[in-house]
């Protein structure tokens, strides 16, 4: 996908953090938006501040652990523009709990919003786009957590490893069938976003304070805090996003630096020995 002013993006999680970043560097190259946040006065605050600037843009609240609220999402994305040309698959929420003390509504929870938010998405969309013919591209939001395993994020872990085999079997699916669209899977470590309070929009308000855990618990959390508040901007996401898509790339490694820790991976499983403690927290 070249060309990107007058075709139309629809962009989850788009109110602010990445998704926000995503949708001023499409704006800026001439998209359309339709725009999708659990947070409607901030998603509502955001398409306002599109539309003063003359953007095409038009928000709808969604919980995209909700099938429905998906479909929803791409019945007014179709309603209103005829096609889509750039989904972007992006919602998510992170975790903090080591496994055995993580509870089914956390599961539900993450797992609804980070892998079933792109599973639905996938299912409401490419069906229409793939009838339309027309190029396009799909980007999933993953993490480098979908690439490697750190201590006390197993559900979060879980969610995006899901995420990248989703993404490499979808490009298998549209490329066995010659099709115009094109897939990337976004896999960044640190940026600097609010994941780390993503418990302000968890429906059942069930989370844990840092300091309830145990101490092993407590110094990950702590850690995880003080690596996004200390990430890349959000922007270069963003331009890294746009870049791949250019260039057809399906792998958008945002942080360069963390590829050794890949490749450790990959050699543990190879030689079937215990996986390495990866120290990038």
């Amino acid at each position: 996908m070249q060309e990107f002013n007058g075709k139309v993006a629809v962009i989850t999680g788009g109110a602010e953090g990445i998704g926000r970043a995503i949708a001023e560097r499409a704006a800026a190259a001439g998209m359309k938006l339709v725009l999708a946040d659990i947070d409607e006065a901030r998603l509502k605050t955001v398409v306002d501040e599109f539309s003063a600037r003359g953007v095409d843009a038009v928000g709808l609240k969604a919980d995209v652990s909700k099938q429905d609220q998906v479909e929803a999402l791409a019945a007014l994305a179709f309603a209103r523009h005829g096609n889509i040309h750039l989904l972007v698959n992006n919602a998510g929420v992170g975790h903090n709990r080591p496994v055995w003390e993580t509870t089914q509504a956390d599961w539900d929870w993450v797992m609804g919003v980070n892998l079933y938010g792109v599973i639905h998405g996938l299912r409401a969309f490419i069906p229409t786009m793939l009838a339309k013919g027309e190029p396009g591209h799909i980007v999933n939001t993953a993490s480098m957590a979908g690439l490697t395993s750190q201590p006390g994020l197993a559900i979060y872990n879980a969610s995006k490893h899901a995420v990248v085999t989703v993404s490499e079997g979808l490009h298998h699916d549209l490329t066995l069938r010659q099709s115009k669209l094109r897939v990337s899977v976004l896999c960044p470590a640190w940026v600097k976003t609010r994941i780390h309070l993503s418990g302000r929009n968890r429906p059942d308000g069930d989370t844990a304070p840092l300091d309830t855990l145990d101490p092993v618990a407590t110094k990950v959390g702590l850690a995880v805090m003080n690596a996004v508040e200390n990430g890349i901007p959000v922007a270069q996401v963003a331009n890294d996003v746009f870049d791949a898509i250019a260039a057809e790339r399906f792998y958008i490694l945002t942080h360069p630096g963390h590829k050794p820790a890949i490749q450790t991976r990959l050699e543990d499983i190879l030689a079937e020995r215990a996986p390495s403690l990866l120290r990038s927290l």
